[in-house]
């Protein structure tokens, strides 16, 4: 009798530990989601007071950063905005998804979803005011937002509905210094700027950048305007604010380039005390060294809602219960800029900053017509032209090594190359792993070039593509290593891979070779096959390769014949090695008026091949009045 009745009592108590707990569970899930609100700025590094720069005039960011948290290691995976945007609202980095290239429209991954469709299921309404550019088939991003337009606003939504809402503010885009303020109505002094030592000192370069100051600064007033607008509404206390730059910039060599400069973003996050439980730190004023890059941001959206994060995401949530161990590295990448080919990846700890530059052949200062736009851009050109630049401020202008590393933390503007220091060699190593590691695991898209890729992957995304078993990711990356280390005693496996059945491991071999120049001379027989290879991307390496090495008619011939093709991105891609051999002839002028009148009908916003022949054109003074010359912008 004494036992059942301490079963009873026993029984008695496990239920009542059930009730409590399935109330308390019941409670937790009718607690309040909060609303969040993104503040997005464009092409800013962290010019801000709050960041140490004792130039800037930031009072709004400067007070949210000491309500809040600010992150001093955040970076943009991309130095330009489309790509970047990619990388945000997919949890994927955009080089792996296959839409790196600025500016592209190529197909998602049905696998691949977009971060507001996981809030509006989870209840929140979701605006985004307004600029999207996010680098996909505009097919599939319909569906995105409950609302995206200029008038777009989370007072939309209905009564006691959680948001999640973005504001985009252009005010510091690059276009900002494309036209001249006078220097008397100028707020900041273009003679007290402290310029970056890979600038040099000219009139333009200053005032350019005195007049970016000034729209950072205008860009803060934009912001207090938002954050005073959500106080307004009392909305305050129930609302994370997020503010951000979608990546550095803008002056030369900041945007578009892997470098701190346009990489390192402004990161700030404000979070009222009720969901003291998401604090990155002790208390709010604090600076938070996580590393954290915009591939973390879509995880950490769902994080802070409660939405079980998919696998498929590449990005570690830094709030909210999902929240990971601090990563090791951030890693950045570099495609087509626009009209320019490139290819560029990039690695970042604490300190150091590693590049693996996989088309060493090419300038950093490769002409981008809109990059060209800029004063101070042209001042940099004319003063290097001239010879009045230093050692450092002529790097630019030349081609770049195999790798770079920096010390970073040492080396702000990162213009002391490490990477032939044996001191550093064990750092080296280690990043040099860590990007490798990093580009298979992905399954870098950007290891196949533009034009040859289309015609792989067909009708299906570059993402599933490169997860098909016809790729070999391995023999992929193993030839682009090899190839681009520029060493003359792998021309015999250069040469396998000239002749593999594989035309990306081909593109790799070609490549290869054309970075030894005069030591690929044993060579020119097979690249003379190579310059009628099927591949079109093989084909136009290997006539610059033949150009290179002597066979100048050949080479410029080989180049011609690939104007012909219907892909854009192949005479792109032709176009640029032909700009770079700085010929000029009424054979060459008469090929590209016959590509603009054969792709006359075209007219997708893929044209890129039409932005190298303007630059073309102005560069040699050819007469363009009565060319159709549709440029996509």
């Amino acid at each position: 009798m004494k036992q059942q009745t301490i079963n009873h009592i026993t029984l008695a108590v496990l239920i009542i530990i059930f009730i409590c707990l399935n109330y308390s569970c019941t409670n937790k899930e009718k607690e309040p989601l909060p609303n969040i609100l993104w503040l997005t700025s464009e092409d800013n590094s962290p010019f801000l007071g709050c960041y140490g720069d004792a130039f800037a005039t930031t009072p709004n960011l400067d007070k949210l950063a000491s309500e809040g948290f600010l992150y001093t290691h955040a970076y943009a995976n991309a130095p330009v905005c489309a790509p970047a945007r990619n990388t945000i609202i997919t949890g994927v980095y955009a080089n792996s998804g296959g839409n790196q290239q600025m500016r592209s429209f190529y197909k998602k991954s049905n696998e691949i979803r977009f971060s507001p469709q996981f809030l509006r299921e989870a209840g929140y309404y979701c605006t985004n005011n307004s600029k999207e550019d996010y680098n996909i088939d505009r097919s599939q991003t319909t569906d995105i937002w409950s609302e995206s337009s200029k008038s777009a606003h989370y007072k939309n939504r209905r009564s006691g509905q959680p948001f999640f809402a973005v504001f985009n503010c252009n005010i510091s885009h690059e276009s900002c210094i494309h036209k001249f303020i006078p220097t008397e109505k100028l707020r900041h002094d273009p003679n007290k700027v402290t310029l970056p030592p890979y600038h040099p000192d000219t009139p333009e370069m200053r005032h350019d950048w005195a007049q970016y100051y000034d729209k950072v600064e205008d860009m803060d007033t934009w912001v207090g305007k938002k954050l005073k607008e959500l106080d307004d509404a009392g909305l305050t206390d129930n609302t994370i604010v997020f503010y951000y730059a979608d990546h550095g910039g803008v002056l030369p060599r900041s945007k578009r380039f892997v470098y701190e400069s346009g990489t390192h973003v402004p990161f700030i996050i404000r979070i009222p005390k009720k969901f003291k439980h998401l604090f990155p730190g002790k208390k709010p004023g604090s600076k938070i060294d996580r590393l954290i890059s915009f591939v973390d941001l879509a995880p950490t959206l769902l994080s802070i809602a409660g939405v079980p994060i998919p696998e498929y995401m590449q990005g570690n949530a830094f709030l909210g219960e999902q929240k990971t161990v601090d990563p090791e590295y951030a890693y950045m990448f570099r495609g087509r800029m626009d009209e320019r080919y490139d290819m560029c990846r990039s690695v970042r700890d604490h300190q150091f900053r590693y590049i693996r530059n996989y088309m060493p052949y090419r300038k950093y200062s490769q002409h981008v017509n809109y990059q060209w736009r800029a004063p101070s851009m042209q001042s940099w050109e004319d003063a290097y032209l001239s010879g009045t630049c230093n050692e450092i401020q002529s790097i630019f202008w030349n081609k770049k090594p195999l790798e770079e590393l920096y010390d970073t933390e040492n080396d702000p503007w990162e213009v002391n190359n490490l990477a032939k220091d044996p001191n550093y060699k064990e750092v080296l190593d280690r990043m040099r792993k860590a990007n490798k590691d990093w580009v298979t695991k992905i399954y870098d898209t950007g290891f196949i070039p533009e034009a040859e890729r289309n015609i792989l992957a067909g009708d299906i995304s570059f993402y599933d593509y490169m997860r098909s078993p016809s790729v070999s990711i391995s023999a992929i990356m193993n030839a682009a290593d090899l190839a681009s280390l520029g060493e003359k005693e792998n021309i015999s496996q250069l040469l396998d891979f000239l002749k593999s059945e594989n035309s990306v491991v081909r593109y790799w071999g070609a490549t290869g070779l054309l970075i030894l120049k005069d030591s690929a001379k044993p060579t020119i027989p097979d690249l003379k096959v190579a310059v009628n290879d099927s591949s079109r991307d093989v084909a136009v390496v290997a006539a610059e390769a033949l150009y290179y090495l002597g066979e100048k008619e050949l080479g410029i011939n080989g180049l011609l014949n690939v104007l012909k093709h219907p892909d854009p991105y192949a005479r792109t891609h032709a176009l640029n090695a032909l700009d770079y051999t700085e010929e000029q002839s009424q054979k060459i002028t008469t090929a590209i008026i016959e590509m603009i009148e054969r792709f006359a009908e075209d007219e997708s916003r893929n044209r890129y091949d039409l932005r190298v022949v303007d630059w073309l054109f102005e560069k040699y003074n050819i007469d363009k009045s009565e060319l159709k010359l549709d440029i996509p912008i």
